[in-house]
């Protein structure tokens, strides 16, 4: 499900080609089947794409990746101890810890260390709503979009600024606009 929201928020703020996106689970129970017939659902109601087949998180994707995002605490401290370094374990960071408005949040800056296990708050978790039912798969979606707006403003922080190049015409005289090319302006955007 996050994957699939972050995806679409990369997507529609013309980062997509910018940014990798990827899911794991941090057990292998799941490997190989497709995404829970209600979480499929419930993307689906939303607009988002959800192809997606489980697998499991292994300790040598560390490090080729700047983030890991854990959805509650309890993988939070398995995808820590898996970590090979210090370093490895500060990518990983909690989902909601992004909530609304946390450009500030653990990215901001540069990524922070991990909290001490004794530190981390169930507050923060997105529960698993799979022995649940279809209304608690559509609150963890709006949990997900909520943090990933935060997710992506952060993200987007540490994202080198670019140029973007477009044409601009005139609007007092599109006679002339026709007949002499623009030149195109740059203009520079984060």
């Amino acid at each position: 499900m996050a994957e699939s929201v972050f995806r679409a928020r990369l997507t529609e703020a013309g980062l997509d080609g910018l940014v990798e996106v990827d899911s794991a689970g941090t057990g292998g129970w799941h490997e190989g089947d497709g995404a829970d017939p209600r979480t499929v659902a419930v993307l689906r109601a939303g607009g988002y794409e959800h192809a997606h087949t489980a697998r499991q998180f292994q300790a040598s994707w560390f490090d080729r990746l700047d983030l890991v995002i854990a959805l509650d605490s309890g993988h939070l401290r398995e995808l820590r101890r898996l970590a090979p370094t210090a370093q490895d374990a500060a990518k990983v960071q909690l989902l909601r810890a992004y909530g609304t408005g946390a450009a500030t949040g653990p990215m901001a800056g540069g990524a922070s260390g991990p909290a001490p296990a004794s530190d981390l708050s169930d507050d923060l978790d997105v529960p698993d709503p799979y022995y649940g039912g279809f209304e608690g798969f559509e609150e963890c979606l709006e949990m997900v979009e909520t943090a990933s707006e935060g997710l992506l403003a952060a993200v987007r922080a540490t994202l080198p600024a670019r140029t973007v190049v477009t044409a601009r015409v005139p609007d007092h005289d599109h006679r002339r606009a026709a007949q002499e090319p623009q030149q195109p302006q740059e203009k520079e955007s984060a």
